[in-house]
């Protein structure tokens, strides 16, 4: 039987609420690829990068008009034939666990990694007032690394305000702040050097992407993250020297593919690497775990913060697992 393609849009509740700066989701509609050979289905997942205007339907659109030319299809070919998106990257992770199924290899052991073990994962503290969050933070109080999402309308005073909350709330967890691209123009090293005292270890994307000139000369107290400002390996020149660490997301990356490649070239400038996800379920999240392996920092908890798909991934305390291969890979 010749290789088929099926895609469908899946959509998720949202437990509670999710705010960042840009907003608040109560649903996540995630684009599903389905490979199939006849005897093995290969799955991927992928969630529209909003802020790009990229939407569920429109990565339906593009999956369903590749369908007709998927027989012999690698993955290879799929940089040259679709943009960076939700859309290429669920094909190329269907197109990996077919190969799995097929081959009878995990994706690990095809990447050449280790036996996969448990992993720490950041938890996200939405953006909101500060008692709120410091409340959010203490219902949490035991897990061991926070992800605090700034940026508010308040500038960076009432950012502080916000972490120095979420610290009294959660003294002993280590944590990392997203600022959202909240901070342009603003004095960016008085700021990191507050959240230095506060023992904040990394903050993401102080900047909107495509302003990161404003970093030049700045001497961070806290490492920097490049989230908005990497989307693939064409995006690193812009970042040396301006950020530490980047953000890996495989939506932003376009699959699993890219995201590999694009560690390997951060690694070659010294930049470390945080591994990110959209809101998203198991499905997406069971690639990115790979990716995760190789780097610094892991923020995975999509499946935390929706109602996630059955017999989706473990989440253990502050860890969560690796994925076995009913799930993907």
């Amino acid at each position: 039987m010749a290789r088929q393609l099926h895609a469908r849009i899946e959509t998720f509740p949202v437990r509670g609420q999710f705010t960042i700066a840009r907003g608040a989701k109560t649903q996540v509609d995630v684009v599903v690829a389905e490979l199939t050979d006849g005897a093995h289905t290969g799955r991927g997942e992928g969630t529209a990068i909003y802020y790009h205007g990229d939407t569920a339907e429109a990565a339906l659109a593009a999956l369903q008009a590749i369908s007709a030319d998927v027989a012999g299809l690698r993955r290879a070919d799929l940089i040259g034939l679709m943009p960076a998106g939700a859309a290429r990257n669920a094909l190329d992770c269907a197109l990996w666990d077919l190969e799995a199924k097929q081959s009878g290899a995990r994706v690990w052991q095809q990447i050449g990694l280790p036996v996969p073990q448990p992993m720490l994962t950041a938890y996200t503290i939405s953006l909101a007032d500060a008692e709120t969050m410091a409340a959010a933070a203490s219902a949490v109080r035991g897990r061991e690394l926070l992800k605090v999402k700034l940026g508010g309308k308040d500038g960076p005073d009432g950012d502080i305000e916000r972490m120095t909350a979420v610290r009294r709330a959660a003294p002993d967890a280590r944590l990392i702040a997203d600022a959202n691209e909240a901070w342009g123009g603003t004095d960016i090293e008085r700021t990191l050097a507050r959240l230095a005292r506060l023992d904040v270890e990394l903050v993401e994307q102080p900047v909107p992407a495509g302003r990161d000139a404003e970093l030049d000369g700045l001497r961070p107290a806290v490492p920097l993250a490049a989230d908005e400002s990497c989307q693939t390996r064409a995006s690193l020149d812009a970042i040396v020297g301006r950020y530490q660490f980047i953000n890996i997301k495989l939506d932003k990356a376009g699959g699993l593919t890219e995201a590999l490649a694009l560690r390997h070239a951060a690694a070659l400038r010294g930049l470390g690497v945080m591994t990110g996800c959209m809101l998203c379920s198991s499905l997406a999240i069971a690639p990115a775990f790979y990716v995760a392996m190789q780097g610094v920092y892991a923020d995975l908890d999509g499946p935390l913060l929706i109602e996630d798909r059955p017999h989706g991934l473990r989440f253990v305390g502050s860890d969560v697992l690796p994925p076995d291969a009913a799930l993907w890979g």
